[in-house]
């Protein structure tokens, strides 16, 4: 993520709008529905973090703050206060396989032919992050989301065939003298994935914090999920000038908030074997970075996340695809 990236995105408000949303009161007859153009909404529904374990990243430790003797459970709910209520900042998942466990105080409802909750990010134009949506219904009503009751919301790279599937990539915590130095240097996270390659991930010269969740007393995390294409291209050929595009739909800081598809269905929640599933709602939320990639100066691809509207409680009428 890039620092100028961050930079823009507190300075903005999580608004909505250009956008061609319906808007409707709590009857939801045709009649009953106003066709609007701007929106805006800086609330977020998040009212539990189950659990936040993000990978290594330039801004883990930071994004939120980890102090000495911080626990999983402080750092859950410091994530927590980042992406809930009305006064929203933002959690950072740092690189392939970080993720985010959300939950809410009513299930989000799925209405067919309508889009039902949007995971707020901070993307912008060329500047696109995208991490996976995992969706689960407390079937058994347990409060917690047991493994059987995930499902990936199927985003527009599912079928692309530079996506993998079974992405694997395990992390090195790196020794203290190595988080001690300051300066940028190459060989930093030492990593191993399970496409054959290893090697470390760098540090730059803008973060200088330990990379590592450091609350994480584990010597090593290992990630599994989807891997989508590399989005990043230098267009100035001399490392200076990184874009990002986003893709086209279903995914988390991919596209801006205030467009049509950065909008979910949960309709498009499918099984492990890509076999799409009915659900009556979503209770539980896990959003998880889909890229393995560096950029440059601007350092590794990190999902970023800011919080959930359910559109249905917010009252906006979003069409499906």
């Amino acid at each position: 993520m890039k620092t100028t990236k961050l930079k823009l995105s507190l300075l903005a408000t999580l608004c909505l709008s250009a956008i061609t949303f319906y808007s409707c009161s709590s009857d939801d007859s045709p009649a009953a529905e106003e066709l609007v153009d701007s929106i805006s909404y800086t609330y977020s529904d998040v009212t539990k973090v189950l659990d936040f374990r993000p990978a290594p990243g330039q801004f883990v430790n930071e994004l939120p703050k980890y102090e000495e003797g911080d626990t999983q459970e402080i750092m859950n709910q410091k994530a927590l206060k980042a992406i809930s209520g009305n006064k929203l900042s933002m959690v950072s998942l740092g690189g392939f396989g970080g993720y985010i466990v959300m939950g809410f105080d009513q299930t989000i409802k799925n209405i067919d032919g309508r889009r039902d909750f949007i995971v707020l990010g901070n993307a912008f134009k060329n500047s696109s992050e995208p991490g996976i949506i995992m969706v689960a219904h407390d079937k058994n009503k347990n409060g917690k989301p047991d493994e059987d009751e995930w499902y990936e919301i199927k985003g527009s790279e599912y079928s692309n065939a530079k996506t993998i599937h079974n992405y694997e990539m395990t992390f090195y915590k790196p020794s203290a003298d190595l988080d001690a130095k300051e300066e940028g240097f190459d060989e930093y996270v030492k990593y191993k994935n399970n496409q054959g390659k290893e090697g470390y991930k760098p540090k730059n010269i803008y973060h200088k914090q330990s990379y590592y969740p450091l609350w994480i007393k584990e010597t090593s995390l290992t990630f599994k999920g989807a891997k989508l294409p590399n989005n990043a291209t230098d267009t100035s050929g001399k490392g200076a000038n990184w874009i990002l595009p986003e893709y086209e739909y279903g995914y988390a800081d991919n596209q801006v908030n205030s467009h049509i598809d950065a909008a979910i269905d949960i309709n498009w929640a499918v099984d492990k074997n890509g076999k799409s599933v009915q659900l009556p709602g979503v209770d539980f939320i896990k959003v998880y970075t889909a890229m393995d990639q560096e950029a440059g100066w601007l350092g590794e691809t990190s999902t970023e996340v800011s919080g959930v509207i359910d559109l249905h409680k917010a009252k906006f009428k979003v069409p499906t695809r």
